[in-house]
């Protein structure tokens, strides 16, 4: 009798096991499917849920082959943007392609966003200053929500973004290749006039008057006073552009990246940029690196109506001055800007 009780409680058991084990499977199954039906959420940086970013399509399948409709419209104009920089760089290769090879210096102003594979040349007076408030954000793993929100000098903080010169050569090629590559910029003089103004004409811009300012009226001046000399701080136009075209200038040491060419500032030549955003349309084509970016839901490009922004009308009045031969000098430092970004000659150059 016992022995068959105890054969009993044994058989029970092992069911009783049987049973935890089906249902344990049972319920693996059911979280696996789950899994499958609802990916795993992970919160985003601006505190929205969004998928993980691991099989997801990046900037560049979205760009090269759009999933939407709109999106597919704006893919040909940037096509034929990208076409305008390739063909300028191949009817001009002796121009161009001076250097054959770049060095990690030469990749300084490409900022780098690992979560989106993104990468973004920034030229300075083209809205840089938002751009990079907008790449602290995508960076700052929620560290920061709303772009307007960071101070100005804050974004100019090097430490504050990684850029592509602190990679090693393995890592650049690999992020280079992968990674979107974006780069805004703006009709080339009246990118310089703004230069001018924000950097010679604003009384808290000390250090350019004393680093730049002084050399200008030093050489360009005639009878200069010693305060002009000492100061630098009334630096007219005429004398800027004279500066530029200056041999010596161009041959002691490079522009400063306020007024240098965007071709010098991030090597469309040698790197190939997947989108290039005009300043003349700024918002639409920054949200649509945005949305390329899957962010453009919640994350938007800043927009406010600046009463001191430099226009079209402003910047042929500060040519008015300036001499045939300054302006054809000067046209042809900033020629392949112009050619490569489609800029027309404007109106109201008198060229020889």
């Amino acid at each position: 009798m016992k022995p068959a009780l105890f054969e009993v409680m044994r058989m029970s058991r092992i069911c009783r096991m049987a049973l935890v084990t089906c249902l344990g499977s049972f319920i693996l199954v059911i979280f696996y499917f789950q899994s499958m039906l609802h990916p795993v959420m992970r919160r985003n940086p601006f505190g929205m849920d969004i998928c993980c970013r691991k099989g997801s399509r990046s900037p560049l399948q979205e760009l090269y082959n759009p999933t939407q409709l709109e999106l597919s419209n704006t893919a040909i104009l940037h096509q034929m943007r990208r076409d305008q920089v390739t063909d300028t760089c191949r009817a001009n290769s002796v121009t161009s392609r001076k250097r054959r090879v770049l060095t990690p210096n030469d990749l300084k102003h490409l900022v780098v966003d690992e979560d989106h594979e993104l990468i973004y040349c920034y030229v300075p007076k083209v809205a840089c200053t938002n751009w990079k408030r907008v790449m602290m954000v995508l960076t700052g793993r929620g560290k920061y929500s709303d772009p307007m929100e960071i101070p100005a000098n804050e974004a100019h903080v090097s430490a504050n973004l990684k850029t592509l010169n602190q990679y090693s050569i393995p890592e650049i090629n690999h992020r280079l290749k992968n990674y979107m590559k974006f780069l805004f910029v703006r009709e080339p003089f009246e990118r310089l006039v703004s230069a001018y103004r924000n950097k010679f004409t604003q009384k808290y811009n000390t250090s350019f008057h004393k680093r730049y300012g002084t050399k200008i009226v030093k050489r360009q001046r005639k009878n200069a006073t010693q305060e002009a000399l000492r100061k630098g701080d009334d630096v007219k136009f005429e004398e800027f552009v004279a500066y530029l075209i200056d041999p010596l200038t161009q041959r002691e040491e490079p522009f400063n990246e306020h007024w240098q060419t965007v071709y010098s500032l991030c090597h469309p030549c040698h790197i190939h940029y997947d989108l290039i955003g005009k300043y003349e349309t700024l918002e639409d084509d920054s949200n649509y690196v945005l949305q390329l970016a899957g962010v453009g839901s919640y994350l938007k490009f800043p927009t406010y109506a600046k009463s001191t922004k430099t226009t079209d009308e402003m910047t042929t009045e500060f040519f008015q001055n300036i001499s045939m031969e300054h302006q054809t000098q000067l046209y042809d430092v900033y020629k392949l800007d112009f050619l490569m970004f489609n800029y027309s000659v404007p109106s109201y150059l008198k060229l020889e």
